[in-house]
């Protein structure tokens, strides 16, 4: 038997990122430090990006193939998701095909099979998948509490805080209702708001407003500082949420920390990793 750990993210391109899941590498590597650690990105475009970078990375499939190649039996998957959404069911679905597939394949020996990949006579013993983290009521408590710890120090009496999350129209979504309620129930002045789903900059802006809000500091609820955290959200085009908040007269302080970055938050990914692992041991 051979034991070992993919982490899948959705993914970044800039250097900031990769420092950050650098990082997260290091915490898993010391807590699993007899279990080989492999990536993959989820995200096809960031795939590309890095590409065209010549800097290869990886699919959730094609770094599973890599792994059976290498004759890893038994294999914990771990989300770096914030809910449980369709890049989640994507993943989950990855892991299973993977398993209940007819055999593994042989990545790397593509071009001199000539035509895909070569069979392998290995294959995956057992899979498991460690849930993102925002998974249950116990990691939304969690999760609030760490948002709360690592609210910018500078902040004053009266400043509000807007998280930026990337949200779906998934019912996974309700889960930053979720924690937006958790959060303000420990700091009202606190606001969650996605790009996309029910609760939008076009939801946070009036109640800002309505708050009498003056200054406000404005975080990406993403795992990493990527284009969205860049251009997004702190972006100087009309439509960022930046000049959203600017226009409507509030001082904006845009905070480039993604929650990869928050020990809180990182705790409750190994956490569910550590489930994973125990998954797969016989």
């Amino acid at each position: 038997m051979k034991f070992g750990i993919l982490l899948a993210a959705f993914g970044a391109s800039n250097q900031q990122a990769h420092h950050t899941l650098r990082l997260f590498d290091e915490r898993v590597r010391q807590r699993f430090p007899d279990m080989p650690v492999r990536w993959a990105f989820t995200s096809e475009l960031i795939r590309d990006r890095l590409a065209a970078r010549r800097m290869k990375t990886d699919s959730v499939t094609k770094a599973l193939q890599k792994m059976c190649f290498e004759k890893f039996t038994h294999v914990a998957i771990q989300s770096l998701h914030i809910i449980p959404g369709a890049e989640y069911d994507d993943l989950c679905l990855d892991a299973q095909n993977m398993l209940q597939g007819p055999e593994c394949v042989a990545s790397g020996q593509e071009e001199a099979a000539g035509n895909g990949f070569m069979p392998n006579l290995s294959r995956f013993q057992n899979v498991a998948v460690g849930k993102p983290l925002l998974h249950h009521e116990g990691d939304v408590q969690r999760a609030a509490a760490a948002l709360v710890d690592n609210l910018p120090q500078e902040r004053q009496v009266g400043d509000v805080v807007v998280f930026m999350g990337h949200g779906t129209w998934h019912t996974g979504d309700s889960r930053y209702e979720d924690l937006s309620a958790a959060v303000r129930g420990i700091d009202p002045d606190v606001y969650i708001g996605t790009m996309d789903g029910s609760h939008t900059i076009d939801d946070v802006l009036p109640a800002l407003v309505n708050a009498g809000a003056q200054r406000a500091y404005l975080l990406p609820l993403l795992s990493v500082v990527g284009r969205h955290a860049m251009r997004d959200m702190a972006g100087n085009q009309p439509d960022s949420w930046r000049s959203r908040i600017e226009q409507a007269g509030i001082e904006c302080i845009p905070v480039l920390k993604g929650t990869v970055e928050y020990g809180g938050f990182v705790n409750i990914w190994i956490d569910h990793l550590e489930e994973a692992v125990n998954a797969i041991r016989p």
